[in-house]
């Protein structure tokens, strides 16, 4: 079990945005924001606060979030790529992000929490 962190959950769709949001309070953690589009996700990683983002791949309008891991890869900001099955294998730098496969699970997000603060 990792100490209590705040969380950024990135994700466009309300319903799971909202199950992660209890999933994250339910394992000790704090939600520090959402975002459902890059232009959102990018104003909260600027404004930083926050101990590790959950980022959904594929945003609506087919919106890749890379220039959001880019951003977190950048400063040095833990995140897991949450994904229903993208096809595309993301990019190169961030082939070892931990992943977190839909449909999600209390026991899948914390594996893939306490996987992207280890570094495993």
């Amino acid at each position: 079990m990792v100490a209590p962190l705040s969380i950024l959950i990135v994700e466009d769709e309300p319903l799971i945005s909202m199950m992660l949001e209890d999933f994250v309070d339910t394992l000790g953690h704090r939600v520090a924001g959402t975002a459902d589009t890059v232009e959102a996700a990018l104003a909260c990683v600027a404004d930083g606060g926050f101990d590790v983002a959950i980022l959904d791949v594929h945003l609506r309008g087919g919106e890749a979030s890379w220039p959001v891991a880019d951003a977190l890869f950048e400063r040095d900001v833990p995140f897991l790529l949450a994904t229903g099955g993208h096809v595309t294998p993301p990019p190169a730098r961030h082939a070892l992000a931990p992943t977190l496969a839909k449909p999600f699970t209390m026991d899948g997000v914390r594996a893939a929490l306490e996987a992207s603060v280890s570094g495993d």
